[in-house]
């Protein structure tokens, strides 16, 4: 049977009430309570309720970690940071899955049932409305991995789409490429629609380059492989941005699978430098998104939200960066 609150109680000499602010953060407790109700804790072997203690506080301490991509492999490195982190500080975290949802208020009626006390949307391509709606019912969030604005309207944690897309346009034409495509994923996702249009403005820039664009169902393998093998049926460009690792790596396999090679025949880079991108079989140049930075200021800006609700929304924009490695052919001199 499990050790009760009372029975802690009568082993330390104090009442109900005293254990339970001494397993209260923030509660009042004089010091001398405090050891008396830990020494009898362990020495019965006691481990506060949690689900008592929200009826008390009025708090769960329960997160709600929304995504929709959980094809994509990053995600794992994503909910690997997410849990660990909010677990580190008291927090529970209760993973939702919305892929295929389109309406937003489904999505806050099920963590509603669940009295969550914030919501993290973990995601760049569920519709900002999402975040809004969470908003909108009184329910602090935190949208990481979102699209970039100088007026929020709810926290937003992430990297700058657009400028991610000049740095990719950029490092294609240094290397003396002629002929260049964008390969984005779904088109109705915000990333997907910054990217391309970076990369494009910056092409614009240099007109003696073809640039064009294309776009794979989803941020997965197989919907960048499939696309791949359709651009090789024509005439393929020299070289590809592709809007996430993931899709590259599927581009590559497409390319390989065709018969030719990485990058002698077709130049391939991708964005957010995910482990398996530095695999010595795909050795991807890429994008470095700063994933464990934007994972722990979310957090960080989730925890805040908590003592203070109505705390003015900010965008954290974090800088990302080139990785050489093998995908790419050389800078031309």
């Amino acid at each position: 049977m499990a050790v009760t609150l009372k029975e802690v109680a009568e082993r330390a000499g104090v009442s109900r009430s005293a254990v339970s602010r001494t397993f209260t953060p923030g509660a009042s407790v004089s010091d001398k309570t405090r050891r008396k109700v830990e020494k009898a804790a362990d020495e019965l072997g006691y481990s506060p309720n949690a689900l008592a203690s929200s009826l008390t506080t009025g708090r769960t301490k329960l997160i709600g970690l929304v995504s929709n991509n959980f094809h994509n492999p990053i995600f794992l490195e994503v909910f690997d940071l997410f849990t660990r982190g909010l677990q580190d500080r008291g927090l529970r975290p209760l993973l939702v899955n919305l892929t295929n949802e389109t309406d937003p208020e489904n999505s806050v009626r099920m963590l509603r049932q669940y009295s969550v006390d914030g919501v993290v949307v973990a995601s760049s391509t569920l519709p900002p409305g999402f975040s809004k709606a969470f908003r909108d019912a009184g329910v602090p969030v935190v949208n990481s991995f979102g699209r970039y604005s100088s007026t929020p309207q709810v926290h937003v944690v992430g990297i700058d789409n657009v400028e991610c897309g000049r740095m990719a346009a950029r490092t294609l034409v240094a290397r003396g490429y002629k002929n260049v495509a964008f390969l984005g994923g779904p088109q109705s996702a915000t990333s997907t629609q910054d990217r391309h249009k970076g990369f494009m403005a910056e092409m614009a820039e240099h007109p003696n380059v073809t640039a064009t664009c294309s776009y794979a169902e989803a941020y997965s393998f197989d919907a960048g492989r499939r696309e791949m093998l359709r651009l090789l049926e024509g005439s393929p460009s020299e070289a590809y941005f592709c809007g996430d690792d993931v899709l590259s790596i599927g581009v590559l396999s497409a390319i390989q699978d065709s018969g030719l090679s990485v990058p002698q025949d077709i130049g391939l880079m991708g964005l957010n430098d995910m482990e398996m991108a530095g695999w010595e079989n795909i050795n991807l140049t890429t994008i470095h998104q700063p994933i464990r930075q934007i994972v722990t200021s979310s957090i960080e800006l989730m925890v805040a939200m908590l003592d203070e609700p109505d705390r003015y929304p900010e965008a954290r924009i974090f800088p990302c960066s080139i990785v050489e490695r093998g995908t790419l052919r050389p800078i031309s001199s």
